[in-house]
């Protein structure tokens, strides 16, 4: 009885969820009957053009790789606290699909301390939303968050867009 009794403790000590992480750490996280995660390609062009609707964050980000590819939609803020970003990406994600038929990418920098490249070729004060066509120009910049419908105004009246529409170069691959 005294062995039957050991070897079923020994059975629970094994079983016990604190211990088997300490000890013997599962090398694959994900169970191998759980729903495989999507690879993130490490590249934010890749990442964008995977799903459109991806929201990048600016220190990951090199403007000059979206040139003729996308239109950066950049979202600066001195703190990721700061009432107009949560506003304005809730403004975004509310119609993300009609950016995406815009081939745009949009960019957030709410850290200014971290100085990243998107931060010092744009070089926001405090709040704004910066919008850069796909030839590199800014064709948009405002101190307060506008709707998904004026930022889609804006890029329909730039001769790029214009000429896409026209060519039937616009984008369809919206997710």
């Amino acid at each position: 009885m005294g062995i039957m009794l050991r070897m079923a403790a020994l059975l629970l000590f094994a079983a016990s969820p604190a211990w088997s992480q300490d000890v013997l750490p599962d090398p694959d996280p994900i169970a191998a009957d759980s729903p495989a995660v999507p690879e993130v390609p490490a590249d934010p062009v890749a990442a964008w053009e995977a799903d459109r609707t991806t929201i990048l964050d600016a220190a990951e980000v090199d403007l000059e790789a979206f040139e003729y590819l996308a239109r950066p939609l950049v979202v600066f803020a001195d703190n990721p606290r700061q009432p107009q970003v949560a506003e304005q990406l809730r403004l975004i994600e509310a119609d993300l699909n009609t950016l995406a038929l815009r081939d745009v990418v949009v960019i957030v920098d709410t850290d200014p301390d971290a100085r990243s490249a998107v931060r010092q070729t744009l070089r926001p004060r405090g709040f704004g939303l910066v919008l850069v066509d796909k030839d590199g120009r800014v064709t948009l910049r405002r101190p307060a968050p506008l709707s998904v419908r004026e930022i889609a105004r804006a890029i329909d009246r730039t001769p790029i867009r214009q000429e896409e529409l026209r060519n039937g170069r616009s984008s369809t691959k919206a997710e």
